[in-house]
């Protein structure tokens, strides 16, 4: 359960604000969408393998 301190006198918006950014950090969202469907482990593999190379791709670029 998400808990946000609010002050006396300070605006909903904020407090909303601040409850969306602690969610984001849950990751709940994120994990419910993979969830969602099924990913063979040697997909995710492949994924992450490619994924490196891009990433090592770029660096290379950059220097």
């Amino acid at each position: 359960m998400i808990i946000i301190p609010v002050k006396e006198g300070e605006n909903i918006e904020r407090a909303l604000k601040k409850f969306k950014r602690k969610f984001e950090k849950t990751g709940i969202m994120r994990e419910l969408r993979e969830r969602q469907a099924f990913t063979k482990p040697s997909v995710k593999r492949r994924q992450t393998v490619k994924r490196a190379v891009f990433l090592q791709k770029l660096k290379e670029d950059e220097e």
